[in-house]
Formats: structure tokens, sequence, C-alpha cells
């Protein structure tokens, strides 16, 4: 059952059509992080994410980005999530999450549930695919790359505990924006704006760390370090913003400095403690109550793993959804801090990481766990109540988080953990908030209970402030769904339903459809493209909606033959060069080589031949003629399927 403090449309209390008010603090509730979720899931998932008590999402980046792959809308493969994080300019809306129109509904339909609406922004860099880059940006950098860029950035970092190199060399090969120039601050700042003014109610800076304090060296250049102080101060609503820094541990951070620069930052070494304990099943208070910020105020995002944990640290692998939901618990309940939840994709696993593989569509189901949901709202229902961090029994596979005499939550690693032990809850009998039957006894400073508490289990206590209601629908489709069907043009999959006796589902907008949980339906590849979706809905017994999207796609395969040889035959005139090209690639990142690929033979006047010197499954084919500022390539996008002996022409 589900459990908060405030009034919920349709999903419990007696109003049954009253709307979801959270007037809590961002600071003070969670913090969903809608990975790579599009404007619209996320406005269609408000029901389910206020249902689950969150007080605020955090979108992907919605600046305008490179459009990589031809616009291919793969998590990886196809399409890259990263693309977002690469601006081509500073304007609401892009290909991957929807138009600013798109953005300014979902904060209007957010505000109704009282969730705020926090972006992830980028100001340290631009995509390094520089001719993507708008020419309003480089306006706003002074009028070339030069000076839209740092001197610095002609240099990779090498050494982070630099901080000339840290705040303006290049990172990654992404190119480093001279953010002390005034007129970028000024157009970076209008962006700020027309994201509040659309109805942001803060933001995330992506890769803080690299941009300059007041009191950090600097090129000379006549400007100042002063972009933490205009960006927090000199916009729209500033006292009413949420505002933090990804400023990652690990050598010369200045952790304290930033948070006095920009409000609040990241604590990344305390997440990297969380996971550690969680997985050695070691909850001792003397590793979890330190936060390993040294002496930084607690003005600090906590989590159990970033999107950059779980892609580029492995932790998929580390973390199965019960310890995300352990490590969840004890950062929830606690008292500073404010949590920020991952979502997964959809249908991950150790043996797929990427799961049903698509940017727009929502996250894994983890996120609204009954586990998740009921340390939401406690930890909504404490606020003001100090903390105490207890190993019952000194069992250092257990942990208790007490919040004054009015809540404990209780989290279990590893073994049965019998109920009796020391507790500093009022005397009173109290209902675990996650199942919702199992009663706990509080008598004399002790707590008991006739039953063990499970491995891997998580109990939250406490009545004051606790309101029931009624359980959610969920809808979705069975854990074994393929995803990706491969030389076939329809598949079959099975839809899942809880909470509800029937549910509606849409195939390519075609008309609504009823199923039960358990049905089998016949997904065909579409039309017009490659990719079908499935749009799942369902109501619980007050009329509280709920809502997912499941995509299919369809993709072909084939080997070509080391030996096999195709033809291409350059259009006449003189727009294509003499030495024309052959880049072959495909979806597992295999290529003949790095682009323009490799020079095609000359069979005759105009055309031109190239022999594959290896096996390629499933390749595809792009002719140019070099990789110089004027070169043309066939086809502009994506590339074409590669088959043996046939001579290509420009359509």
């Amino acid at each position: 059952m589900l459990a908060g403090l405030v009034s919920f449309a349709g999903c419990g209390g007696e109003s049954g059509g009253g709307e979801f008010k959270n007037s809590t603090k961002v600071e003070n509730g969670a913090i969903l992080q809608v990975f790579s979720w599009d404007f619209n899931t996320i406005k269609n998932s408000l029901p389910d994410i206020a249902a689950a008590g969150y007080s605020a999402v955090q979108t992907s980046p919605i600046n305008a980005c490179f459009e990589g792959e031809d616009g291919g809308m793969e998590l990886y493969g196809d399409g890259k999530w990263y693309y977002h994080y690469q601006p081509t300019d500073f304007k609401i809306g892009n290909y991957q999450l929807g138009t600013r129109d798109e953005f300014k509904a979902l904060c209007e339909e957010a505000d109704k549930y009282g969730i705020k609406v926090l972006v992830d922004v980028i100001a340290n860099h631009t995509t390094p695919t520089l001719d993507a880059v708008s020419q309003d940006l480089i306006e706003a950098g002074g009028g070339s790359f030069e000076t839209l860029f740092h001197k610095g950035n002609q240099y990779d970092i090498k050494d982070y505990s630099d901080r000339l190199q840290c705040t303006t060399y290049k990172m990654g090969g992404l190119p480093d924006i001279n953010t002390e120039r005034p007129s970028f601050q000024d157009y970076f700042i209008d962006f700020i704006n027309d994201c509040i003014a659309c109805g942001a109610d803060g933001f995330r800076y992506d890769t803080a760390k690299h941009i300059g304090l007041p009191d950090d060296p600097k090129e000379d250049d006549g400007f100042k370090n002063n972009f933490w102080e205009r960006v927090t101060k000199d916009i729209d609503n500033a006292d009413k913003m949420f505002i933090y820094g990804e400023v990652l541990q690990g050598g010369n951070d200045r952790l304290a400095e930033y948070i006095e620069a920009i409000g609040r930052t990241t604590s990344s070494s305390y997440g990297g403690k969380i996971r550690s304990n969680i997985t050695g099943n070691f909850v001792d208070t003397s590793g979890i109550s330190e936060y390993w910020i040294g002496d930084a105020p607690l003005n600090i995002v906590t989590w159990v793993e970033s999107h950059d944990n779980y892609i580029n640290d492995g932790t998929y692998l580390e973390l199965t959804n019960d310890q995300i939901a352990l490590g969840w618990a004890i950062i929830t309940a606690r008292k500073d801090g404010t949590p920020l939840f991952f979502s997964r994709p959809y249908l991950s696993s150790v043996e797929n990481e990427w799961g049903m593989n698509r940017i727009g569509a929502q996250g894994d189901d983890i996120y609204k766990d009954k586990r998740v949901a009921a340390v939401n709202f406690f930890r909504t229902a404490m606020i003001g109540e100090e903390e105490k961090l207890v190993n019952p029994n000194s069992d250092s596979t257990a942990l208790v988080i007490e919040r004054g005499k009015k809540g404990a939550v209780i989290v279990n690693t590893s073994g049965e953990l019998k109920a009796d032990f020391d507790i500093g809850l009022s005397d009173g009998t109290y209902t675990d908030r996650v199942d919702g039957t199992t009663e706990y006894t509080v008598k004399g400073g002790k707590i008991t209970c006739d039953k063990a508490i499970p491995e891997n289990s998580v109990v939250v206590l406490y009545n004051d402030g606790y309101v029931e209601y009624a359980p959610c629908a969920n809808v979705g489709v069975a854990k074994d769904t393929e995803f990706t069907v491969t030389d076939s043009d329809k598949t079959e999959i099975t839809l899942t339903l809880e909470n509800a006796e029937t549910g509606k589902y849409s195939v390519d907008g075609a008309q609504e459809k009823e199923f039960k949980n358990g049905d089998k339906i016949t997904v065909g590849k579409p039309g017009k493209g490659d990719v079908a979706k499935v749009e799942l809905t369902a109501e619980n017994e007050k009329g509280l909606p709920t809502y997912e999207r499941i995509e299919i796609t369809f993709k072909e395969s084939y080997q070509v033959k080391s030996g096999a040889k195709v033809y291409f035959q350059k259009p006449d005139g003189d727009k294509w060069l003499d030495d024309i090209y052959a880049y072959v690639y495909n979806s597992d990142l295999k290529e003949n080589s790095s682009w323009p690929g490799e020079k095609m033979t000359k069979e005759a006047d105009g055309k031109y031949s190239y022999t594959f010197d290896r096996d390629f499954d499933t390749p595809y084919i792009i002719f140019n003629d070099g990789d110089s500022k004027d070169s043309v390539q066939y086809p502009d996008g994506k590339g074409l399927k590669v088959e043996p002996d046939k001579t290509y022409t420009v359509e």
C-alpha cells in the first residue's frame, strides 16, 4: 500500500477525484532522475511518480544537441544517450526529448501534482562536431570558435589537480566553453530564464567541477571567474530555484567552495560507500553515517548510483534491484542530503544493460517499488526530526535509521533478523508501511514482532502523518520480452497488469483495445520505420491512471563475406572529387576504418569498387570523397544496406 502526507488524486483518500498537491520543498523530498525519458512520457507518468512519493523530477538535458546516427533513438547503438550532453545551442528542445511547447506542458502538468521540475544543464562544453554548433552560440561566444572556447581548449586535461587545466582544458574530447565571457553568460542566462518561464524549478549543472570558482586561476583574457555568481543570482526567481552542481570527488575538487558558490553539490564518494556496503552486506554505522565530504556543509545531493556510475562504472553488474532499494532506504530515511533516484533503462538487467534500449520511453519500474515509495513518504513525514543510526544488537548486516521518536526504517541485508532489539520509537503498535500488514510492538524502548525480518528487506514504521491509499495500477510486459526482433515482421508479446481488472493498449496509434494480465498480442513492423510503439494504460479503483510505452525494434541481419565487392557510380559534374571512399560500419560499432573509410579502386571513368577484406555482420555503407570541409557523401544520413556486386548510384 502507498502512504504519504498529501491528498492524492484517485489513488486513495476520500475525495477520489482530487489533485495530488505536494507542497514539500525539493530538498525535503526525493528527486527522480528520469534518465532519457521524453517530455510527454514524463507528463503521462506523473500520476505514478506522485504515487511513489517523489517531490521532483530531473530531466535529461533539454537544450538543442548533436543529432547522431541520423537521429537514431537507441540508448546505445543506433543512437546514443549522451548526445543530449553535446549542446549545439542553448535553446529549449531537441530530437530526443521533445519541443519547447512539450516541455512547458510537462511543467504545467507537474504543477498540478506539486512536483517540481529540475533541468540537467550543460554550460561547460559543446559537441565536438563543431559544424553542428549554431551560429547564434558562436556569436554569443565572441564570433569564432577561438573566442567561444578557452585558449586551453587545444589541450586535454592531464592533471586534474591543476585547477587551470581542470577549468580551461578540454575534457573527454569535449570543447571547453569560455564560461567567463560576459556575452556567453548573457546568452546562457537567457536560456535558463526561458526554462524558468516554461516552469522549471531548478537546475543540475553537469561537470560543474570544470567551471572556475572566483579564486581559481584563469586565462589572461580580462574576464572574471564569476559564472557561478551570475547563474545563481542574475536569473529570474533566483531565491526559489533548487540548484546543485555535479562535482565528482577525487582530487582537488574544492567541494566546500563549490557548495558555497552554487548552493549544493553531489556527494559521489558517499554513493560509492553505500554501494560497497550494501553489496558487502556490511552497513555498520561507522561507515554509513559519514557523508565523506570533509568539512563541507551538508548541502548535498545523495544517490545510490548515478547514470555515470551505471554506464561508465558498470554498477548495473554490481547492484540488483533489491540492493538498490536497500541503499535507497538508507539515504532517503536520513535527515541530511537530498536523495536522487536514477531511473534505470526499462527491464534492464545484469545480462542486458540497456533493457528496451529506447530513448524517450520510461525507465524500469523499480523507481516505484513499494519499498522505494514507502521510504519516500516516510521522508516527508519526518521533516524536522533528528536522526540516529543504530546496528540492532550490534549486527552490522542490519541498520535502523531512527527519526526522533516518530519513525524508523529498518534495512536488513543478510539472513533473517529477529525483531527483538532496542529502538527509540515511542511506545505503540506500528504497521510496516511496505507490506501494509505486519505489525510491530514497541514497549519500554524495545521492538518485537512474531515474524522475523527477511533478508534484503526494508521495514518502514511510523503512525503520525501516515495516509493510506489504494494501490496504483501497473502495466507492462513480461520480463522475457524481446525488444529487438531480427528477420521477422512481427512478434508476440505478453502484457502484464496489476491492481486493475482491465487495461488498454494501442499499437502505433491505432484504436485502443482492452487487455487483461497475461494476454498476448501480436505486434507487427510498422508501415513506415522500424520501430513499433505499444502504449499501455490502466486505472486503479479510484480512477488514477498509469501509463507505459513499449517500443519494439525490427531489424534485418545478414553477413557479407570477405572478398565481396560493391561498386559506386560517381555522379556527373564537378561536385564530387576524384578520390572516393567507402565507409563501412554496423550497429556493433565495427567499421572498416575510421571516417572517411577506405579508398575505393577506380575501375573506369566515374566507376569505383570496394572489396571487403573480412567478414562483416549486417554492415551499412556510405560513399564519400573525403573529410574536407567541402566533402560530399551518399547517403546523407544512415548508410545503405550492403548488397554484393551491386552498383550504387546517387538518387
